[in-house]
């Protein structure tokens, strides 16, 4: 893969990193890709890398750089507790505005010749929401994004077309916090929702056995590729 780490400019002037994947051809539309709480990691840029063999150019923002640069967490009890404190000191509004920030920055690559998009996992299909709110992004897909439901003050402002995809057995995001996001985007035609039953929160992540699903994993990337062919031109 032609992939490598640059360097971004912060939503506060300072700088940051971010992992970049460019596809065979050396240009296409853009992704802004990301990370769950485990960091930029094996599996996030295995995913940048995916998205980058399908044409498209990716980085992957580091969220976490305040904290610690380039966080890199295995999904075992010793990372996972890494990550959920690191999760716990997060300025939540700071990292939508780095990851907005991030977006601006794909758009102005010479590499990136169609639109821009965001599309995240748990704690990144919150952010890819909210960046995309901020930076007008050109679309939008979340994955089980954690406290989605607690920023629909956003929706309004969110006019770009917009994927949601949900897993059935999701005990970090219920029933009742999904139904309030597709009320919030009731009547409105730029949203689509995916159900997946017999998926459980994680269910795209490969690094975790346990949540892993290989049926749901396809076809919401499938979905997800069709969305984005359709959307980024």
């Amino acid at each position: 893969m032609n992939s490598r780490w640059i360097d971004l400019p912060s939503a506060t002037g300072e700088t940051f990193s971010g992992y970049l994947s460019l596809p065979p051809a050396g240009h296409g539309p853009g992704i802004v890709l990301l990370q769950e709480i485990w960091g930029v990691n094996e599996h996030i840029r295995s995913m940048a890398d995916q998205y980058a063999l399908d044409g498209y150019v990716v980085l992957a923002p580091d969220v976490f750089w305040r904290l610690s640069p380039r966080v890199d967490l295995a999904y075992d009890e010793a990372g996972s507790q890494q990550a959920y404190d690191y999760l716990q000191r997060l300025d939540m509004d700071l990292a939508a505005s780095d990851v907005a920030a991030a977006v601006g920055a794909l758009r102005a690559m010479p590499q990136v010749s169609g639109k821009v998009a965001t599309l995240g996992y748990c704690l990144g299909g919150q952010m890819a929401f909210r960046a995309a709110a901020l930076s007008q992004a050109d679309a939008a897909v979340c994955y089980y994004g954690g406290r989605i439901h607690q920023h629909l003050a956003l929706a309004d402002r969110l006019g770009m077309p917009i994927m949601f995809h949900y897993a059935g057995l999701d005990a970090h995001i219920t029933p009742d916090m999904v139904a309030a996001v597709k009320q919030a985007f009731a009547g409105k035609s730029n949203a689509q929702f995916h159900d997946y039953p017999d998926a459980d929160h994680g269910f795209n992540c490969w690094g975790r056995p346990k949540m892993y699903n290989q049926r749901a994993a396809a076809l919401a990337h499938g979905r997800s590729l069709q969305f984005l062919a359709e959307q980024l031109g």
